[in-house]
C-alpha cells in the first residue's frame, strides 16, 4: 500500500510538474514599435483532442508579423507573437492522427498558428505539415510561409509561360529571392526592384534578370525601357503605398497587379476607373489562408516548393539569425530593411 501510495504520489507531482512547465515566449500587452515586446515564462501543459504539444527547433520571422504588433492586424491582448514555426512533435491529443510523437513539423497560418515565438507550445495539430527527407527545421522555419506564398504566387495567380516578363519588388527578400527563382525554372523574364547594390548583387545571383535600384531610378519609366516601351506582364508588390502607382505604370495593357503586402503602409482608395485608363489592368489583393484553406491545396503547392528546395533548384537563404531574446532588434532590422532572404529565430 505505501509503495502504491509513493508512485501515486510521485506520479501526480510529475503530472503537476508537466502542467506547469515554464517556457519562454515573446508577449505584447499593447500596440506598438518593436519594444512593446517582452520575453516572458509561459506554462505549457498537455495538449487536448486535436492538439500537439510541439518542442519549437527554429522560428520563422515575417515581415506580417509587424502588422499584429503594431495593431494593422487587430487582435486582443495580451497575445503571443508569430505564426510560422518548426520543431518535433512531444506530445498528441486524442483523435490526432497526422502527426505522431518524435515527428519533425512545420506550420504557418494566422490567427490558428499566432504565438511561434516560443520555445514550445500547444498548437492545433491541423495546420502542421511533415517534413520531407532533406528538409531541417531551420529551412522550414525560413521558407513555410514564404514558400507557400511563392507556390500560390506562381502556380495559382498567372498562368505563367516562357518568354513573360515579371516585376517583383523587395527582389532581395524572402519571398522575392524564391519567386524569382522559380520564375527561371518557368523562363520567364525577371526584373527586380531593390534599395542598394548589395541588395542587387542577391537578387541578381537568384534569378533576375535585371535589376532597378529604386533609391535612385524611376520604376515605372526603367520597366518600360527593359521592355522597349510595352510593359511588364505582371507586378508582384509587396511594399503597397509607396510604390502601388509605379506598378500600375509599369504594367502593358491588360496586365495584372498583385498586391502581396503593405511594408510601406496600406494602399489609399482609389478610382477603379484608374484600371482603364492606364489600359484595361487587372487588380488583385490575395491572401495566403484563401490558398491553403483547401487541406488538398495546401498539401499540393507544399509539395511543390518543399521538392523543389529537397532537389536544390530552389535555394532558401537565411541570412539573419536570432535569439528570441533579441526579438526588438529583429523586428527593428525587418523594418529599417536591413535585412535580406529570411530570417529566423534558433531556439
Amino acid at each position: 500500500v505505501v509503495f502504491a501510495l509513493t508512485r501515486r504520489t510521485a506520479q501526480i507531482n510529475k503530472d503537476h510538474k508537466q502542467e506547469n512547465t515554464l517556457e519562454k515566449a515573446i508577449r505584447f500587452h499593447a500596440t506598438g514599435g518593436p519594444e512593446v515586446l517582452r520575453l516572458e515564462d509561459v506554462a505549457v501543459g498537455e495538449p487536448g483532442p486535436g492538439e500537439v504539444r510541439l518542442r519549437h527547433v527554429a522560428v520563422g520571422l515575417n515581415f506580417a508579423d509587424t502588422y499584429f504588433r503594431n495593431g494593422t492586424y487587430p487582435i486582443p491582448l495580451p497575445a503571443g507573437m508569430g505564426v510560422e514555426a518548426a520543431g518535433i512533435v512531444e506530445a498528441v491529443g486524442t483523435g490526432v492522427t497526422n502527426v505522431a510523437v518524435g515527428d519533425k513539423v512545420t506550420y504557418t497560418g494566422f490567427l490558428n498558428t499566432l504565438g511561434a515565438y516560443s520555445t514550445a507550445r500547444i498548437i492545433a495539430a491541423a495546420p502542421l505539415i511533415k517534413l520531407p527527407e532533406g528538409i531541417d527545421c531551420e529551412t522550414a522555419a525560413a521558407m513555410t510561409m514564404r514558400g507557400l506564398t511563392s507556390a500560390y504566387l506562381m502556380r495559382r495567380i498567372y498562368d505563367f509561360k516562357a518568354g513573360d516578363t515579371l516585376l517583383i519588388h523587395a527582389a532581395a527578400g524572402g519571398v522575392g529571392l524564391i519567386v524569382s527563382q522559380w520564375a527561371k525554372l518557368l523562363g520567364v523574364r525577371v526584373i527586380g526592384t531593390v534599395s542598394t547594390e548589395e541588395k542587387a548583387a542577391v537578387a541578381r545571383a537568384h534569378g533576375c534578370d535585371e535589376i532597378i535600384n529604386y533609391s535612385h531610378e524611376d520604376v515605372a519609366k526603367r520597366a518600360r525601357e527593359l521592355t522597349g516601351g510595352t510593359g511588364v506582364d505582371v507586378v508582384f508588390d509587396s511594399v503597397g503605398k509607396s510604390t502601388f502607382m509605379a506598378s500600375l505604370d509599369s504594367l502593358k495593357h491588360r496586365g495584372l497587379l498583385v498586391c502581396v503586402g503593405t511594408a510601406s503602409g496600406p494602399i489609399e482608395g482609389f478610382n477603379p476607373q484608374l484600371l482603364a485608363m492606364k489600359g484595361s489592368l487587372y487588380l488583385t489583393r490575395p491572401a495566403l489562408a484563401d490558398y491553403i484553406a483547401d487541406p488538398a491545396e495546401k498539401a499540393e503547392l507544399a509539395g511543390e516548393i518543399f521538392g523543389h528546395v529537397a532537389a536544390g533548384r530552389i535555394r532558401i537563404e537565411i541570412n539573419q539569425r536570432y535569439e528570441l531574446k533579441d526579438a526588438v532588434q529583429a523586428h527593428r532590422d525587418l523594418e529599417s530593411r536591413k535585412t535580406t532572404g529570411s530570417s529566423i529565430f534558433v531556439i
